[in-house]
């Protein structure tokens, strides 16, 4: 092994440097704060490494120009934050019945409408789910470090090319422009998920069917026939209004998800096991929890952290595991409830205390603390 490879960057930086190892070619995306630096990065990376970029005229087109580089057989990517997030959510349905892999980062701001350009929030966490219409698969992954960053994107690209579906990276202004020294994974030390493609040209043998429970292969535009539509459609692609047929078929692209989730699953535990108060956060506010989590710790109070690091589909049987033992669940986080309505489902309304913050600043362990001063532990 090499010597290991440290550099001190940026949380964007970061993300695009993960994206690059994953072996994306191609970016397409409109430039919007706080997520330029990733389309910086990507535009002069790209084109001394054999990829492209475009710049396209809105948030729109550039997730419609990766979908169509994606079914040419590209590994893809597009950045933006919630306005532009916004604006994606009908072609993120297309993405999720046509099954084309396709990765999107969310650096969230400040909300609604123009909000707060520069302003940290995690104002997108249930638009994640829930943004597009109808019933559809959903894989949102929600980084706290720099590092994260960029072992969470080189994730995204795995998961979006086994799964073929989108996979959307939620980070916000603090992740993404505070600086960190981390380690670049050597080339071949990241396990890399290459596209399943049919052995031979001709006739794609049904790429949406999947018999063996995993995702059908997915054929490279231009070597195979096959169909491709936002209608819903039958195992080759064809739009069918079959009421059996179209059951099926929604349920299939849901299922093959969630018949694997050992593979999406991910979260972290920091004193849980004995947790009076457990506390539920994602992202950077879940840096001011951990520490408040340690100080409560050292003044005797049992407190603990359960982090999703996959936020969708949420990790609900180990939080329900600790959930059921906490006395309150404290949820901090920098928008007025979001996480705490997932929190809801899984758990007595009666122990859950919210902590919210919406002005534009970073969460801070005090605050938290201070809320945790009025329980009774």
């Amino acid at each position: 092994m090499t010597e290991s490879k440290f550099e001190f960057i940026q949380g964007n930086i970061a993300c695009a440097k993960g994206a690059a190892y994953a072996g994306c070619s191609f970016f397409g995306g409109y430039p919007i704060t706080p997520s330029t630096e990733i389309a910086e990065y990507m535009s002069y990376y790209l084109p001394k490494n054999g990829g492209k970029f475009i710049q396209m005229e809105d948030e729109i087109a550039s997730l419609g120009s990766i979908i169509g580089a994606a079914l040419t057989g590209a590994k893809v990517m597009t950045a933006t934050s919630g306005p532009g997030f916004s604006l994606m959510q009908e072609l993120i349905g297309y993405a999720c019945i046509a099954e084309v892999p396709v990765v999107i980062v969310d650096i969230m701001r400040g909300g609604p409408s123009t909000g707060l350009p520069t302003s940290p929030a995690q104002s997108d966490l249930l638009q994640a789910k829930w943004g597009t219409h109808g019933d559809h698969p959903t894989i949102a992954l929600v980084p706290n470090s720099v590092e994260e960053m960029f072992t969470e994107t080189v994730r995204a690209f795995n998961l979006a090319e086994y799964f073929r579906t989108p996979v959307i990276v939620l980070g916000d202004e603090i992740i993404g422009h505070m600086r960190e020294k981390i380690r670049i994974p050597e080339p071949g030390e990241m396990e890399i998920t290459k596209r399943t493609i049919p052995d031979k040209e001709g006739l794609c043998p049904l790429p949406y069917a999947s018999e063996t429970g995993k995702p059908a292969c997915l054929p490279n535009f231009g070597k195979s026939r096959f169909h491709v539509t936002g209608l819903n459609h039958d195992t080759t692609g064809f739009p069918t209004m079959d009421p059996t047929i179209v059951a099926r078929e929604n349920e299939r692209i849901l299922s093959k998800i969630y018949a694997q989730r050992e593979l999406v699953d991910k979260w972290e535990e920091i004193g849980c096991e004995d947790a009076d108060i457990l506390m539920l956060s994602v992202g950077s506010a879940a840096r001011a929890t951990e520490e408040a989590v340690k100080v409560l710790r050292a003044k005797g109070v049992k407190a603990g952290l359960f982090r999703p690091v996959t936020l969708w589909p949420f990790p609900k049987d180990p939080f329900i595991k600790y959930a059921d033992k906490a006395k309150y669940i404290v949820v901090p986080e920098m928008n007025l409830g979001q996480l705490k309505t997932v929190a809801e489902r899984f758990s007595k309304r009666s122990k859950i205390v919210p902590v919210n913050l919406v002005n534009g600043e970073p969460i801070s362990p005090e605050h938290i603390i201070s809320v945790t001063n009025y329980l009774n532990v």
